[in-house]
């Protein structure tokens, strides 16, 4: 079923597992995890120094618990994770509410160590655990009619304060065109450093997809729809100008208030010389052949 996907990223290129947590959050113990059996990628080439604890403890984005980037360590910790489920639904042969444990009883776990590149040109890179996508897809059975894949993040807004300001319409929405869906590349991520998914960071399970802008992979996911059209996105809709439906990193397509071409890589500091920045952030072997013919600033 997974397929082994050759990296050029080693741990030691990591952000450190101290920096890029909140101690206080760590969660631990969900199960199923299934580490013993992880595929670890091939050797690196690039030299990236690692971030300390200090750097990256509370640097994160995950608006329904506030738009600092502190707030999701500060406030993540009142969302409860366990029990979990996933609804799939729309043009799939079994659709249902799958239960978290079971899917990852019929997953295979690997380590994936990808870079991750913010919109707001910040970028870091992370090991996460996790399948494949096409992996979960295959299990409810995609029907022929399907194009789109759409992913929906938990709504509950007892438990995370960001959802009561009108910054977006809740609940977080996102979507891939299928075969993006189905690249090797693309992951359901569930846990960092060998240990389950913090809350801040999309506890138990998100989206993890590397060549696009980090907000393209959606935290805790409640739902996944297979669709004939293209479906809404929660940016997108906010401002399509800004925030197009594909969302890959383009060093040559700026955002509308500030450039692409460069990148800080988080423990750098404000000052800190700031990087070039990929095509597909560092993918473009990978995944161009999926963007054939297509115009890469119109359909950005």
């Amino acid at each position: 079923m997974a397929y082994r996907w050759k990296n050029d990223l080693t741990m030691s290129q990591v952000t450190p597992y101290g920096a890029y947590l909140n101690r206080r959050q760590l969660m631990a113990g969900i199960a199923g995890l299934g580490l013993a059996g992880l595929a670890r990628p091939a050797a690196a080439s690039a030299d990236l120094e690692p971030n300390t604890w200090e750097e990256i403890t509370t640097y994160n984005n995950f608006y329904e618990f506030g738009t600092n980037k502190g707030d999701p360590a500060r406030y993540a910790g009142q969302m409860t994770t366990e029990p979990w489920s996933i609804t799939i639904d729309g043009l799939v042969d079994r659709p249902g509410t799958y239960d978290f444990n079971d899917i990852m009883s019929e997953m295979t776990i690997e380590e994936r160590i990808y870079r991750l590149r913010c919109v707001e040109a910040w970028s870091m890179v992370v090991p996460w655990n996790g399948f494949e996508l096409a992996d979960l897809l295959e299990m409810a059975g995609v029907q022929e009619e399907a194009r789109y894949v759409a992913f929906e993040t938990l709504l509950r807004p007892e438990e995370m304060p960001g959802t009561r300001q009108n910054v977006i319409d809740w609940p977080y929405v996102e979507g891939l065109r299928l075969d993006e869906a189905l690249h090797p590349l693309t992951i359901m991520a569930t846990g960092i450093y060998g240990k389950p998914m913090p809350n801040q960071n999309g506890a138990p399970i998100r989206l993890v997809v590397p060549w696009k802008y980090g907000f393209k992979s959606i935290k805790s996911v409640v739902r996944i729809s297979l669709v004939r059209d293209e479906p809404p996105t929660s940016w997108n809709k906010y401002s399509a100008r800004e925030y197009g439906f594909y969302s890959n990193v383009n060093p040559n397509v700026d955002h509308p208030r500030w450039s692409q071409a460069t990148e800080r890589r988080i423990g750098g500091g404000l000052l800190a010389r700031r990087e070039p920045t990929l095509m597909f952030n560092g993918y473009e072997d990978e995944v161009a052949a999926l963007y054939e013919g297509m115009d890469l600033a119109k359909y950005h």
